[in-house]
């Protein structure tokens, strides 16, 4: 069986990276027929915009996408082209495992901790007003005393129907995967509407999951903590889109970095688009420096999303092994006191590979 799958390399160091996963892909055995699709910095010099109909019309029709990190620039210009992605199509579910795995320097062991965060509300929605717009204006005729006359205003829209699948989401992934326990995350005794509303539909779902999953509620504050004391208190983490984001990056320093935490943004309609959790990094383009656990991983999910589940059990075990092994990897998985020479990005996907023949 062959797979006709979207790809997207990516800027700064995405090319080398996907350049280094597809070939570990390929070693796996399974056929991919990759239609590759431009976005970011390439695509604004080829079509004038980061983000071309071409990307959403390809990931619409095959389902399933490989993305490379993409550029987004801060502060001002286009707001983000993974932002964009998500909200086109609809892709409201992002699952970032963090998982420990033997020989990567990091402070903990034995963690193993999906979160899953809402992607299209809350205030990466968007719904912005600037300093001196008119809109401001009105709302501070609505709260008055309470915003600055030179304010910049963020609305934060959080739904009964987008916290609801979010959070079912999180519950069917605990009983497919085998997993005991939902953590729900908000700032609920501050903002007792929208987190609140949050809140109250994750208690609904919760309940009809009762007997199979354990369901817990914590603050997002008492959260950060408990990760950093006692991270194995968690199992699955479902919570709004900000915070989602920043224990996302959080849990990634649990486990050795953002170099080895893969990720996966699935839509309603099915749509899946597999990727890094880190950035574009594009001082590094070109050097043959980055880590590319994190993409090859992403491609372990997606392996595993496509049901080809030897394959993803292979490739997962030879990344083990030579992340364990410590002969073959990048300057950030050496461990203290190991003087050997770092290898680079396409030396260590080779390794790989090779340890996936011996298994």
């Amino acid at each position: 069986m062959s797979y006709r799958l979207t790809l997207l390399p990516g800027d700064g160091v995405g090319p080398e990276l996907v350049e280094a996963t597809l070939r570990v892909l390929d070693a796996t055995g399974v056929k991919i027929d990759w239609d590759v699709q431009i976005a970011g910095q390439a695509a604004v010099e080829k079509y004038g915009t980061p983000l071309p109909d071409q990307v959403l019309e390809s990931l619409r029709k095959n389902r399933v996408g490989l993305k490379g990190p993409i550029t987004t620039p801060i502060g001002s210009g286009f707001r983000s082209v993974n932002v964009a992605l998500r909200q086109e199509l609809d892709l409201y579910a992002c699952v970032r495992p963090c998982k420990t795995y033997p020989g990567v320097p990091g402070p903990f062991e034995n963690v193993d901790i999906v979160i899953v965060r809402e992607n299209t509300e809350d205030l990466y929605a968007g719904v912005e007003f600037d300093v001196g717009s008119p809109e401001v204006a009105q709302m501070r005729e609505w709260a008055p005393g309470r915003i600055r006359e030179d304010a910049a205003v963020s609305l934060k829209p959080i739904s009964v129907s987008g916290t609801r699948r979010i959070v079912e989401y999180a519950f069917e992934y605990a009983v497919s995967h085998g997993r005991r326990k939902v953590t729900a995350v908000t700032k609920a005794n501050i903002m007792k509407y929208t987190d609140g509303l949050f809140l109250r539909v994750a208690r609904e779902v919760a309940a009809a999951y009762e007997g199979r999953v354990e369901y817990e509620e914590l603050l997002v504050d008492a959260v950060s903590m408990r990760l950093v004391t006692e991270p194995q208190h968690f199992d699955v983490i479902v919570t709004p889109n900000l915070y989602g984001d920043i224990l996302s990056d959080l849990g990634a320093g649990l486990i050795g970095g953002i170099g080895v935490a893969p990720g996966v943004n699935v839509g309603a309609d099915g749509v899946a688009l597999f990727e890094p959790v880190h950035g574009s990094a594009p001082a590094y383009k070109g050097l043959n420096r980055l880590n590319p656990t994190a993409l090859i991983l992403s491609g372990m999910l997606m392996l595993r999303h496509l049901g080809e589940n030897e394959a993803a059990d292979r490739l997962e075990a030879a990344v083990a092994k030579v992340i364990k092994e410590g002969r073959f990897v990048t300057a950030d998985l050496r461990r203290p006191g190991d003087d050997r020479v770092a290898v680079g990005t396409q030396e260590m996907a080779n390794a790989i590979v090779r340890a996936m023949r011996e298994l």
